[in-house]
């Protein structure tokens, strides 16, 4: 008999590469079903198949505004909901594996019945909430709501993870903060951020220019302050004089999004920054990408920033994307020199000058591409894969043990 695996993110489903790419890994073993817990994606939320995988979506859309108070309250929502419905599932169904996908990490105690029944709780970390939210909590002015909310998320955190039975770290610098913040090393494993081969063919990188055509720059994700978009924007003003036909793709929702809109008007970009309308999915996203000449990751420094390893650098990378990024400690932590052209966290100059250099030099760009592609062959996910499913295989036979005890 399979095994019923119930995953709830507070996420929209479609463009979610992580919770795609595990789900749908998963669903394709022949011992394992999977339903997925997420946020609608368009009125009216359904229930549908995708790969395999039963998508059930609540009725709550993803907040997309700038407000701590009201970003809170509507996890706080989809946590009560998502409560339920797990809950529903498995007095109805079954369930014997909780896959929980944060932010937040208090998501786990949606699993709290089938917990108690002796089903064992995944928590796979996506963002560490500490870094995350301490980063955005340095514009409260006040010093004493700040400490309370900072001590807060450090105990939602440290609670939830003392609840869940295995935790998954994207990559090893967030795994080592975890650990230097009690988190037993034995509970962790690694599943990195890589891309789905199914969906992410390997390209070998070359020329996509000819003269007097466009050099096309893409971002694609999440458009937020904290992700440096600006910075970008502000580059590409610089660069307007020095780079013929130069063109940027800014592919993506989120709360900044119409603050970025303003800022390229103000310095009359408009003829060569452009904005999706809204998210791509997967499917749609990749003819889109085989376009570009180069993926600008334009994230600033802070605590948050310095742990990610960005999916869309690794995405570009697989379809022999070039790709500029800053020197931050999780990227550098993987990638050298001659697999990206790096500039300064926060330094518009030194971002301007990386996307000039890999503009300027061809055969350099291909060479650095080719180079990145290197990491595929040793942290592809081929690799993780079988960690996940090995993952799953240890923590449901331990459990069985244990019930039958």
């Amino acid at each position: 008999m399979k095994k019923h695996i119930c995953m709830i993110v507070y996420s929209i489903y479609t463009i979610d590469t992580r919770v795609r790419r595990e789900a749908e890994t998963l669903a394709s073993e022949s011992g394992y079903s999977v339903t997925v817990i997420s946020l609608k994606e368009k009125a009216p939320d359904r229930p549908y198949y995708k790969d395999r995988v039963q998508i059930c979506e609540l009725n709550i859309p993803k907040y997309q505004g700038a407000s701590i108070i009201n970003y809170l309250l509507s996890y706080l929502h989809f946590c009560i909901m998502a409560f339920f419905k797990c809950t529903q599932l498995f007095l109805e169904r079954g369930i014997d594996v909780i896959h929980v996908h944060n932010m937040p990490n208090l998501l786990v105690f949606c699993g709290a019945i089938p917990a108690l029944m002796g089903r064992p709780i995944i928590l796979d970390v996506h963002d560490t909430v500490v870094e995350t939210y301490s980063s955005k909590f340095q514009s409260i002015p006040n010093r004493m709501i700040r400490h309370v909310m900072t001590t807060l998320i450090r105990l939602e955190e440290s609670l939830s993870c003392a609840f869940a039975d295995k935790i998954i770290a994207v990559n090893e610098i967030q795994q080592r903060r975890l650990i230097e913040r009690g988190i037993p090393e034995s509970k962790t494993i690694i599943s990195m951020n890589v891309p789905d081969p199914k969906l992410f063919h390997r390209t070998t990188p070359k020329s996509r220019t000819v003269p007097d055509d466009h050099f096309n720059i893409v971002y694609f994700g999440t458009l937020t302050q904290r992700l440096g978009i600006d910075l970008a924007i502000r580059a590409i003003g610089m660069l307007v004089d020095q780079i013929p036909g130069i063109r940027f793709h800014i592919i993506g929702d989120g709360e900044s999004k119409s603050r970025f809109k303003s800022l390229s008007e103000s310095l009359s970009l408009g003829n060569c920054v452009h904005f999706s309308e809204n998210y791509y999915s997967l499917e749609d996203l990749i003819p889109v990408l085989n376009h570009m000449d180069l993926c600008v990751v334009p994230n600033k420094r802070n605590a948050a920033t310095e742990l990610m390893l960005p999916v869309k650098m690794m995405e570009s990378i697989a379809l022999g994307i070039p790709v500029v990024a800053p020197k931050l400690e999780a990227i550098q932590h993987y990638f050298s020199d001659n697999m990206a052209y790096f500039f300064e966290p926060d330094d518009v100059d030194s971002l301007t000058q990386a996307i000039l250099n890999a503009f300027l030099g061809e055969k350099e760009r291909l060479a650095k591409a080719e180079n990145a592609q290197l990491f595929l062959d040793e942290y592809g996910w081929d690799n993780h894969k079988q960690i996940l499913l090995d993952a799953y295989k240890q923590i449901t036979t331990v459990k069985n043990s244990n019930n039958r005890r």
